[in-house]
């Protein structure tokens, strides 16, 4: 019985790193939320290269009305086809990870159930904006991606999505040339206005531009795995 499918906000009081599935603990949940454009889907495509031949990985996406990510993964053939799946929000994008997580929910517990042993699951978020946060009851990691080519301002601009994610990543740092944007305004600004989290300048164009973000997830996997 999952109490979390009639009553989402309950799932925030459980952090998914806590529970086991089938007698092991569960895969670890990552969210990426971020505007349009950002780049989140062409993250999680060179995520899936990345780490899938050392850990089981499996994704879910989301848009509001198509499943376009997802086909968008699976022409890329990042991942066999049962380990993708996608949710179609019908309203705006942090409904799904933040308000009502329950379609987001049975899509993780779907992939659990059927696909085992799983390591990690990558929850992508439909386009947002910089307000975008996770439900707790969903994942427990969020990376949250902005872009050069929205402006270098947008560190400043704040939000919960800059301020208070895991893992923020500024990425197309190739494009700040062409856009105009000061990649070191950038960087001093969102450590401004994040303490002590982490900040990422990377390109998901350039060879091995998805390191940082792959060595952030595996850390985390290793500390999932100590405290188990």
């Amino acid at each position: 019985m999952h109490l979390h499918h009639t009553d989402p906000l309950l799932a925030d009081l459980i952090p998914p790193a806590a529970a086991h599935c089938g007698g092991r603990p569960r895969p670890l949940r990552i969210g990426l939320g971020g505007p349009v454009g950002s780049g989140k889907t062409a993250t999680v495509a060179a995520l899936c290269r990345r780490l899938r031949d050392t850990i089981s990985i499996a994704v879910v996406t989301n848009d509001i009305y198509t499943r376009e990510d997802a086909e968008a993964l699976l022409r890329q053939a990042v991942l066999p086809p049962e380990r993708i799946t996608a949710v179609e929000t019908g309203a705006c994008p942090h409904t799904a990870i933040r308000d009502d997580i329950s379609a987001n929910l049975e899509a993780v517990e779907d992939l659990q159930e059927r696909i085992d042993p799983l390591d990690l699951i990558l929850i992508e978020s439909g386009g947002d904006n910089l307000t975008a946060t996770f439900s707790k009851g969903l994942i427990d990691h969020q990376i949250f991606i902005i872009d050069t080519a929205g402006g270098d301002d947008i560190p400043r601009k704040g939000g919960p999505g800059v301020t208070t994610a895991d893992l923020l990543v500024i990425n197309k740092t190739d494009l700040a040339p062409h856009v105009g944007a000061d990649l070191d305004v950038m960087e001093r600004d969102a450590m401004a206005a994040r303490g002590l989290l982490p900040v990422v300048l990377t390109s998901m164009k350039l060879d091995h531009g998805i390191e940082p973000v792959a060595d952030w997830i595996s850390a985390r996997l290793a500390d999932q795995t100590n405290r188990a």
